[in-house]
């Protein structure tokens, strides 16, 4: 909405005709109070203000105007007989947007019009996207705010829970031990003292007591994998394979398994648990076998900015159905007596790979073999 002040009924009359052919909604002001009210009761978009006026003059209404916190930001084009410097100069001091000189062409009136309406226009935008700014930047800095509470309290909670299955899983295995211990100097101070029964049942505690004891082992190092937040460092895949390798000869010598593998790249990570990762999964290969010897192949390529590694194997291999369920934590697709195991080997495998911001997956056909993929960052390159 356009406000046109001026004492002359003429020029009320021409201007608020061809603004309103124009299609602009207007209200007139004979003088300047009557002009501070209707500004401030209509809030216009832009104000055409007569100088020269019988109670206040143009100058003075433009001061209360910009001294207004609800006017302050309302353009003004002056409209004045006036075409002296010193005038044009005065109006600009006191707020005007513009000055435009009587008699006037209407088609200028126009332009200026549209100018000062386009300008105000922009205005609004800027003010708007400066408040949606500072509403977001506000709410980043809670959201900021937030995250770091979180993590702070996160963080704790991890040493919380580390300090808490180290001190159940010592506590746990300290009477698993002395059963064990105990049972064995029954059976091997008694021997003859007991018959075939008592020594069989004598064998089901230790068994359930070791079986117990790795079932501790393994949730601990479950439970370890994402509380231990180690800075990831360079690490040779290929020293990590030979950790993993030694650790496992004993299993590799009683199986006569034959486990090569291609050159492996250097990655960013943990070294413990990249060890553990490659014990795993080579492990599950021999452990699954068939009646040949097992084979298993380590080998690794650079895939869309991520190295791909795989482990091959020739053993029983993995019914489809279960290939998206084997992660899970205590999934066990075989009997203690086929295979012994807590079912939480590749639970860990794939904690362990999702910490490095990877992904691990398997391919089996049954009776041929699986091969395990999994991936992560070519941090190097």
């Amino acid at each position: 909405m356009i406000l046109i002040v001026d004492d002359e009924q003429h020029n009320l009359r021409i201007l608020s005709t061809t603004l309103t052919q124009q299609g602009y909604e207007v209200q007139c002001a004979k003088n300047g109070e009557l002009a501070l009210l209707t500004a401030r009761e209509t809030l216009p978009d832009l104000i055409l203000l007569d100088i020269i006026m019988p109670d206040i003059d143009g100058y003075k209404v433009c001061q209360h105007l910009k001294a207004d916190v609800q006017t302050r930001d309302i353009p003004v084009i002056f409209l004045s007989a006036f075409n002296e410097t010193l005038n044009k100069v005065k109006a600009f001091n006191v707020g005007g947007s513009d000055y435009i000189t009587k008699p006037f062409q209407v088609e200028e009136v126009l332009v200026r019009v549209k100018n000062q309406l386009d300008l105000r226009l922009l205005q609004k935008k800027l003010t708007e996207q400066n408040a949606l700014l500072q509403t977001e930047n506000y709410e980043r800095q809670e959201a900021q705010r937030k995250l770091e509470q979180i993590t702070t309290e996160l963080k704790r909670s991890n040493q919380e829970l580390e300090q808490f299955a180290y001190v159940a899983a010592h506590d746990l295995q300290e009477p698993l031990r002395a059963i064990t211990s105990y049972t064995q100097i029954l059976v091997q101070e008694y021997q003859e003292r007991l018959d075939g029964t008592a020594i069989e049942y004598m064998d089901f505690i230790v068994d359930g007591t070791t079986r117990m004891q790795q079932l501790i082992q393994d949730l601990l190092t479950y439970s370890r994998v994402g509380t231990r937040n180690k800075v990831f460092v360079l690490t040779d895949s290929n020293y990590v394979l030979d950790r993993a390798l030694k650790n496992l000869q004993v299993a590799i010598a009683e199986n006569h398994a034959i486990v090569t593998h291609d050159h492996l790249p250097t990655i960013q990570g943990d070294k413990i648990q990249l060890i553990q990762l490659f014990q795993n999964l080579i492990g599950n290969a021999i452990k699954f076998r068939r009646e040949e010897i097992s084979q298993v192949h380590i080998s690794a390529e650079l895939k869309d900015r991520e190295w791909l590694f795989s482990v091959r194997d020739n053993g029983i291999g993995i019914k489809p159905t279960y290939l998206d369920r084997i992660f899970e934590i205590f999934k066990r697709l075989h009997t203690r007596q086929e295979f012994p195991g807590t079912g939480i080997g590749l639970a860990i495998c794939k904690k362990i790979v999702n910490r490095h911001h990877g992904r691990i997956w398997a391919e089996s056909e049954p009776g041929v073999g699986t091969t395990f993929y999994f991936t992560f960052p070519d941090s190097i390159n």
